[in-house]
């Protein structure tokens, strides 16, 4: 424990006196390509899941078009299947910023027969959520989704761009990418089609907590350490919502765990923890060796569920 504090102490002293040019240079990088995104096209968006890279996208818009109020709306879509705490915290920052909310629907896309609600006990509505993604897309004329998307986070996500090119049917070739070279963004598209851009490409889960602690960032509770009800599912715990299907093998008990990344309840899995304070986060994330996307159960289908998604038009 002694060692870890130390540790802490370490990067305390290398946020405040070493890193804060490292940090700097990543926010610099953010807030140009997000005025790139106003600059190159008629209607982008932010994609919003209230989740901490989200939230530090919208942060940064705010810095980069200060005084003026962010010039483009923020898009969630909502699987029906979210944290309460998340909604909750949506809501409020709408309504302290006074910006345009889009809610794209998985269970209007369900109930008008565009999609189909998966069953069984591994149910999940992250493959459907494309739909209703790629119509809100369609339905306010979005010609570039930006996205908190970061390179350190999976392998299909390290192939990306800044400028993610997406076919007039939303999808993603990987291999038909754009250079960008010398902060050149080539925004350039035919009709029908868009752009996913990624403004956090650079930063790594650590830069996104030491920037959420430097900036003072208010994020969801769901993020600290609290008591929860869990159940184990092929050793990740996740949260048994009402409409979550157990096994009989599988038992509810309560412990201290915490998000460490959030979507979908049924595939966010919660990692045991005693982080109660942003420092608490950082000082864990520094130390360990698995990696956010560990504890998703939707990223544990194949070995290439990000991938395969991406192609059929996922964040």
């Amino acid at each position: 424990m002694q060692r870890l504090y130390r540790l802490y102490e370490l990067y305390n002293y290398n946020m405040k006196e070493l890193g804060l040019n490292h940090l700097r240079e990543l926010e610099a990088e953010s807030m140009f390509i997000m005025r790139e995104v106003a600059a190159q096209f008629q209607r982008p968006a932010l994609l919003f899941s209230g989740g901490k890279d989200s939230i530090v996208m919208f942060h940064l818009a705010k810095k980069a078009f200060y005084p003026s109020k962010v010039p483009f709306p923020l898009l969630h879509i909502d699987t029906g299947h979210n944290f309460d705490e998340t909604i909750e915290f949506r809501d409020d920052l709408i309504k302290k910023n006074g910006v345009e909310l889009l809610v794209g629907s998985v269970q209007k896309t369900i109930d008008n027969g565009r999609a189909t609600d998966e069953t069984g006990y591994n149910a999940s509505r992250n493959v459907i959520q494309t739909v209703t993604l790629l119509e809100s897309i369609e339905s306010n004329k979005i010609d570039a989704a930006i996205g908190g998307g970061r390179r350190d986070e999976e392998k299909a996500r390290a192939k990306e761009r800044f400028f993610s090119h997406r076919d007039e049917f939303g999808q993603w070739d990987p291999k038909n990418q754009r250079p960008e070279l010398w902060n050149l963004f080539n925004g350039r598209k035919q009709m029908g089609e868009h752009f996913r851009v990624f403004p956090l490409s650079n930063w790594t889960e650590l830069d996104v907590w030491l920037y959420i602690w430097q900036e003072n960032i208010e994020i969801p509770s769901l993020y600290f350490t609290h008591k929860r009800k869990v159940f184990n599912r092929d050793g990740v715990y996740l949260y048994p919502a009402s409409f979550m299907k157990l096994k009989p093998t599988e038992k509810i008990e309560e412990l201290d765990v915490r998000c460490r990344t959030i979507g979908d309840i049924t595939n966010t899995g919660l990692v045991l923890s005693e982080a109660h304070t942003v420092e608490d986060i950082v000082l864990e994330i520094a130390v360990t060796r698995t990696t956010e996307r560990g504890n998703r159960f939707d990223d544990k289908r194949s070995e290439t569920a990000m991938e395969d998604r991406k192609k059929e038009g996922y964040f």
